[in-house]
């Protein structure tokens, strides 16, 4: 039988609806003053601050690299590639056009450097070449692509290539955009890419490449550490920016701007407005242990933590109100489990009104008793039992 432990938390500031936070979208005018399509989402909670024409579909330009950086963050991340892996260069990415860091067939990168070129760059031969690292073409790698929009709910997004370059049925939408950008952060270290204004490449080489930042917002607006730009004569001016101050990280998203200064104007108003108009509430941060328990069968205790972090937006200058906590436990003796299965949930209610519910996941590795510690457990139980 699970478990629930209420706790009251009690908030400074009200948490308005989904509803309510549409409505008021819906009212705001002249934040846009170019793009044909836009959207402002906080990132912990997904909410949804502004939209104007967000299911729109449109050409994405290099913006398509927020996938393909995605991608290349999940291989990191389950050790199929390593940051200082060497990558060969086909004559296929060297071959690309546009925007690149002239990379010569057979020339060896490292994927740390690849990975550099395009956050900084917008680089199209170094997109292909990690598209080709990964799954050996890049044709595999739209596949893999065109599988992860899938998996993220997105029905308005279908990629032909792995760098933006103009091609029929290549597009998206700024809703997708948005929600691309949201599970791309989640792998924390992009930014530490994102957020470089320049930088070079073969350093101290008579091919030495000098970066800069095709995201000027990252040197001239506080906060902004990402994410990436995009133009191509067919989408015109694109980008997919994100800013974090204090606990909040918002992510923005212009399609169709008339010029790059249009469009950064229009990101600088969606920011302004998130950050002038909203607060967040951290309840839990991820990794946070939330409960433990030590199973029979296991050698340590195991810990319960918030799969991502649990947050309220709230609009500011609301009124006081209370929310709670539910922490729902699953069993204690289900075996065997491992790092990342799911042991409880935390649901988080207004009133009797549910507000969210999160997956608590088991936060290590989970090692089985070795025969001692089962032996002195079952001695200390029998001695219990008189």
């Amino acid at each position: 039988m699970r478990k629930i432990i209420t706790c009251l938390i009690v908030l400074s500031l009200f948490v308005p609806s989904s509803s309510m936070f549409a409505q008021e979208a819906a009212e705001v005018n002249n934040l846009i003053e170019s793009s044909k399509s836009a959207i402002l989402m906080e990132a912990d909670t997904g909410e949804i601050m502004f939209k104007e024409n967000e299911s729109k579909k449109l050409p994405p330009a290099s913006m398509t690299k927020v996938m393909t950086m995605l991608l290349i963050m999940e291989a990191l991340n389950n050790g199929t590639i390593s940051l200082d892996e060497k990558v060969r260069i086909s004559e296929h990415a060297a071959s690309m056009g546009g925007t690149q860091i002239y990379l010569e067939p057979f020339e060896e990168m490292t994927v740390k450097d690849l990975l550099k070129g395009i956050a900084v760059a917008s680089a199209n031969d170094a997109s292909v070449a990690m598209a080709e690292k990964i799954a050996v073409t890049e044709e595999a790698f739209v596949e893999k692509m065109n599988q992860k929009a899938k998996d993220l709910g997105l029905k308005d997004t279908n990629f032909k290539n792995s760098t933006g370059l103009p091609e029929k049925d290549h597009y998206s939408t700024a809703h997708d955009m948005a929600v691309m950008a949201k599970a791309l952060l989640e792998y924390e270290k992009i930014t530490d890419y994102t957020s470089i204004y320049e930088d070079y490449l073969r350093k101290g080489t008579e091919d030495e490449f000098w970066l800069v930042n095709t995201n000027k917002l990252v040197k001239f607006y506080q906060g902004v550490d990402g994410l990436k730009t995009g133009y191509t004569s067919e989408a015109k001016f694109c980008l997919t920016a994100t800013a974090k101050r204090n606990d909040m990280r918002v992510i923005a998203v212009v399609m169709g701007a008339d010029t790059a200064k249009d469009r950064n104007r229009d990101i600088s108003n969606l920011l302004d407005y998130a950050f002038g108009h909203y607060d967040l509430k951290r309840l839990y941060s991820k990794g946070d242990s939330v409960y433990e328990w030590e199973p029979l069968r296991s050698n340590q205790k195991i810990s319960a933590t918030p799969k991502s972090n649990i947050s309220l937006l709230l609009k500011k200058g609301e009124s006081i109100q209370d929310y709670k906590t539910e922490i729902i436990k699953g069993s204690i003796n289900k075996w065997p489990v491992k790092k990342g299965d799911e042991v409880g949930k935390i649901r988080v209610l207004k009133g009797e009104q549910k507000v969210g519910e999160y997956p608590l996941v088991v936060a290590q590795e989970v090692k089985d008793a070795n025969i001692w510690t089962l032996w002195k457990r079952a001695l200390r139980s029998i001695h219990q039992g008189k």
